[in-house]
């Protein structure tokens, strides 16, 4: 097996690939957060899955997810003890605040 650099194969890698790249480190970004969100909250997957009335492997799935609907957000948020808002920003500086 021949073995690279990773300069060199970093530097040959077509814009789909990067931002296929890109996509998943934010999806692995996005789940560690929720994950860790609940663990600062000082709740386990078992007791946030009774909150919700699912089971905890459920919720172990949700964490892993690369998106997860806006709906299914505010109610783990809810569960959790919070209130989901989201801050949409446009490089004009404009900024629109919603509390979902």
């Amino acid at each position: 097996m021949a073995v690279h650099r990773w300069e060199d194969v970093r530097d040959r890698r077509s814009p789909e690939m990067v931002e296929r790249a890109r996509k998943k480190a934010d999806a692995l970004s996005t789940a560690l957060q929720l994950r860790e969100l609940r663990e600062r909250r000082g709740l386990t997957q078992e007791q946030l899955a009774e909150r919700l009335g699912a089971h905890q492997s459920g919720i172990s799935r949700l964490e892993r997810r690369a998106n997860i609907h806006v709906d299914t957000l505010r109610e783990v948020i809810e569960a959790m003890g919070g209130e989901l808002e989201i801050t949409a920003r446009f490089p004009d500086g404009e900024s629109v605040h919603v509390r979902i």
